[in-house]
């Protein structure tokens, strides 16, 4: 292996020269009157975001053995796209550090939402087996109707990386109710480290909506325009029969079937018809329905939406507000980030549930069900003929929290869904609305009133923050994300209202979010290319420092570097940029500077401090013992669970099919593992594995042209290993 193979970082592979300018948006400056043709435009768009993703743009940030893949792309209104961004390592799933980048037609960057994920630095061998951890996982419901076949995935929990096998058992609890458990066990202890229940309550109320058109085929319940949406009975069979469908009896399972499908239909309408959206998965369909469940509930389990009957059984739950609440379960779901595992994110998604519910019976404007921000208010549920929550003023029913502030970490979901219910009902209707609805009280602390804009334009920008959910979600992150949405969808009005809203609810300002007046908090970010390099002592070495703007306007920033060795000097020239621009680092080592590989910290400081890691190889190393005669050597230190990329953090190109040789000798009793991972266009794949107990690992991999790494695995001990690498 030749020096001259090595290239830039992995981040370089997905990068181009116009990175800095395409970020900040100084790349393409065309007036605004002269409209971007619709495919240029989302090309524009979507090569932005992976280029924000590729160079681990602020909150994108990952690591050498981490990369974030593109899945799903959604137009927006005024050019813009929504781009969602999973997290992988060394080819596993991550759950955890997703994020979003929103972008417009012209390739800039307007915002980033990103849950955030500490440096993975975890082995990727399990020591319990997938069969240990199934029987694991389907103990924990009293009775398993299913379960999916384990698969080893990196769950970010608590600030850590946990390697676990996860799977989904469905079936019944202890107390009979339906259960589909999305549950992760540690793939190293075996104990269940997350367990999150899918299903999703909703108590609703049972009533009919007159005779209303629905789309159903000619002999049977099934919807072929809306992506198969079919509505039957608990066996999960469409109905079938022909129009007119059902008798309108109010336990008639058809007439169940009809009002679910009406109401659904109407959700997904007004999705396409007030915000652009295509249905309620995004995709035009939505998940298949079962009436005639034989308890007091109505349920999401992420593959079917359910409905019961009434606490006296007179009716069947399945009014607009009721279904059009747990489809809402299901955009939530399948929005990026899903849904998370908290209880302040579960009741933001029941909040998303009724406020979709509220959406739907405002666009149906159906004379049964007149428009309202109550749930459940022809129930009936307790007997007294009220509502089970109030969207305007949370604390009527069950004294549920209106304020943020009143939350606490185990606050029931339902009653938690109160605050963010709060400000969607003053941000639609504002404080004293007038017109016959009710006034909605406002936090103590927050603004003394509050005006609102209406409930299409409430709901628009609360779908488009949807949009940018990640898998941290929460009031904070639903805060930043609306005011951004608010801003790039409508202006700045809209945004002051949003703000508003949630001051009045006591959700504080958060850092980085936009001022509403046509600018953001100026920020930056930093990047190295290359992020390695190797030099003999006496001699030196170089790097290009990127920076982009990526809030406000553009700022100075001042160049610094941290954590080199006696001996070895950094310099840059200039020592400041403004950001977009760049500056050539110079690593200069003395002679006499020991042989090693040394991390630099590299520092960027404006408004705010920024850092990247440089990595430096001085000198030679001797080849380690046992190895024929490698082309290269490199050494490093690595603590338990830890990891290394070699060669020097990087990787390198081979032109021509051949052998891959890789000889690792590690510290004396200790576990070290060595991978042989290829690029496959979109991630790292690993190609050889040698993971062996004890310290030495060889790997000889005969492979096709491309580009290679491997990765050194501290399964188990630390200290300083040499590898030994030679290619085609």
């Amino acid at each position: 292996m030749q020096s001259t193979r090595l290239t830039a970082t992995v981040a370089a592979l997905a990068l181009t020269a116009s990175l800095a300018g395409a970020i900040a948006g100084t790349a393409s400056a065309a007036p605004r009157q002269q409209p971007v043709p619709p495919q240029q435009g989302k090309s524009l768009a979507l090569a932005a975001a992976d280029r924000a993703a590729a160079s681990g743009l602020d909150g994108l940030r990952h690591g050498a053995d981490e990369d974030l893949v593109r899945t799903a792309v959604t137009p927006w209104a005024n050019g813009l796209y929504y781009a969602a961004y999973e997290r992988t390592y060394r080819g596993l799933p991550v759950v955890g550090g997703d994020a979003v980048v929103l972008t417009d037609s012209r390739g800039k960057v307007r915002d980033i939402a990103a849950a955030a994920a500490p440096a993975i630095r975890v082995g990727t061998t399990a020591k319990v087996t997938k069969a240990a951890a199934l029987a694991t996982a389907r103990k924990q419901l009293a009775k398993v109707e299913s379960a999916s076949a384990p698969r080893l995935t990196v769950l970010i929990k608590g600030g850590k990386a946990v390697l676990a096998w996860r799977t989904t058992v469905s079936g019944r609890t202890a107390k009979n109710a339906p259960s589909v458990l999305d549950t992760f066990v540690d793939a190293r202890t075996g104990a269940v480290t997350r367990s999150t229940d899918k299903i999703l309550h909703a108590d609703g109320r049972g009533y009919h909506n007159g005779n209303v058109t629905i789309d159903t085929a000619a002999s049977s319940m099934t919807d072929t325009s809306r992506g198969g949406f079919k509505c039957g009975g608990q066996n999960g069979s469409a109905y079938t029969g022909s129009s007119p469908w059902g008798n309108g009896g109010a336990n008639d399972l058809v007439t169940a079937c009809v009002d679910i499908m009406y109401a659904a239909q109407r959700e997904s309408d007004m999705l396409k018809n007030w915000f652009g959206y295509n249905g309620i998965n995004g995709q035009g369909g939505m998940v298949p329905a079962r009436a005639g469940l034989s308890e007091v509930n109505a349920y999401y389990d992420g593959t079917k939406t359910t409905y019961g009957r009434n606490q006296n059984q007179t009716n069947q739950l399945t009014g607009i507000d009721v279904v059009a609440h747990e489809y809402g379960h299901e955009i939530f779901d399948k929005t990026p980030g899903s849904s998370g595992s908290s209880n302040e994110n579960g009741g933001m998604n029941e909040s998303t549930g009724d406020i979709f519910g509220a959406l739907t019976e405002h666009y149906a404007n159906n004379p049964n069900d007149t428009p309202d921000y109550t749930v459940g208010e022809k129930l009936n549920f307790l007997g007294d003929n009220k509502p089970i929550r109030y969207m305007y003023n949370p604390s009527l029913a069950n004294n549920d929290p209106n304020c943020y502030n009143q939350l606490t970490s185990g606050t029931e979901v339902h009653a938690a869904a109160g605050p963010q219910n709060h400000w969607f009902y003053l941000l639609a209707e504002g404080s004293s609305p007038g017109g016959g609805k009710p006034n909605s009280p406002i936090c103590s602390g927050g603004p003394s009133s509050v005006t609102g804009i209406g409930i299409q334009k409430a709901g628009k920008i609360f779908m488009g923050a949807l949009l940018a959910k990640t898998s941290s979600w929460n009031h904070a992150a639903a805060r930043r994300a609306t005011l951004a949405s608010a801003k790039n969808t409508y202006g700045s009005a809209e945004c002051l209202a949003v703000k508003t809203a949630w001051d009045a609810i006591r959700v504080p300002a958060q850092s980085g979010e936009t001022d509403c007046g046509g600018t953001t908090t100026p920020d930056f970010s930093l990047a190295l290319n290359p992020a390695a390099g190797s030099v003999q002592a006496g001699g030196s070495v170089t790097s290009t420092v990127n920076t982009s703007t990526t809030g406000g306007s553009a700022q100075t920033v001042q160049l610094s570097a941290t954590g080199q060795p006696g001996g070895v000097t950094v310099g840059f020239s200039p020592s400041s940029v403004t950001s977009g621009g760049s500056s050539t680092m110079t690593v200069s080592v003395a002679a006499g500077t020991a042989n090693g590989t040394y991390p630099i910290t590299v520092k960027g400081t404006g408004t705010a401090t920024h850092s990247v890691t440089y990595n430096l190889t001085v000198g030679t190393t001797t080849p380690p013992t046992g190895c024929d005669n490698p082309e290269n050597t490199y050494q490093g230190t690595l603590s338990s669970g830890q990891a290394a990329v070699q060669p020097n953090g990087s990787y390198y190109y081979s032109a021509t099919s051949g052998a891959h040789v890789g000889c690792l000798r590690g510290p004396a009793g200790t576990d070290f593992d060595l991978y042989l991972q290829k690029w496959n266009g979109s991630g790292w794949v690993d190609v050889a594995v040698s993971g062996s107990a004890g310290e030495n690992e060889d790997i000889r991999y005969n492979g096709t042209a491309g580009y290679y790494r491997y990765v050194v695995d501290a399964y188990s001990g630390s200290g300083t290993y040499t590898l030994g690498l030679s290619a085609p």
